[in-house]
């Protein structure tokens, strides 16, 4: 264990929270109002990257930035209270700060909804850092010096390799354990319920 306190990274969406209700209804939403069809099951079958490369997969490119600005405006209203905390997230970043830990969130999506997100559901990380995806998570894990980062993309895996941290993922997102695996994951879990007895361990080294 360093002998600097432990820092560990989380990311949000599929691995903290289960936030494809939330983001269904602000899909449908956006599409009710643009009048363009969008297939919210689809979108929330695959998050994990920033909002616009899925914007790209429903709306003209010109329009793309507009749109994003929308749905980010939108998106409290639809998204923060439908969606729940994932099996787990409150006990492991309570796992990280009973050992005298720091917890960082870093996540793609925009990070006043993050925060939206974490206080409504009563998670509190040290800090909480948006707006960030694959392996340009390593800047803010650097930054805060995150020894571990937990994920359930494989975009996650690849931000902590370059981080140099190590790389823990979860099942819980749309990426199985090959994929993860593949991707270079150093640990794979079946959900964060399992993390804080993964920590024990993980600190008894």
């Amino acid at each position: 264990m360093p002998s600097h306190p432990l820092t560990v990274g989380f990311d949000l969406d599929m691995t903290l929270i289960d936030t494809r209700p939330g983001i269904k209804a602000a899909y449908l939403a956006l599409s009710a109002e643009t009048g363009t069809p969008i297939d919210a099951d689809l979108v929330v079958s695959r998050l994990g990257p920033p909002v616009e490369e899925e914007l790209r997969n429903w709306f003209p490119h010109a329009s793309v930035s507009a749109t994003a600005d929308r749905y980010r405006e939108i998106y409290p209203t639809h998204a923060i209270a439908p969606s729940l905390a994932l099996p787990g997230a409150r006990e492991s970043v309570a796992a990280v700060h009973e050992r005298g830990g720091r917890t960082v969130v870093v996540t793609a999506k925009y990070r006043p909804s993050a925060a939206l997100h974490l206080t409504h559901l009563g998670i509190e990380p040290d800090a909480i850092i948006g707006g960030l995806w694959a392996e340009a998570k390593a800047r803010a894990l650097r930054e805060h010096g995150a020894h571990i980062y937990v994920g359930d993309h494989t975009g996650d895996v690849r931000g902590a390799r370059t981080a140099g941290a190590l790389s823990v993922a979860v099942t819980t997102g749309p990426c199985d354990e090959q994929e993860l695996r593949e991707a270079g994951a150093d640990v794979i879990l079946p959900s964060l319920t399992e993390f804080p007895a993964w920590l024990e361990g993980y600190a008894a080294h």
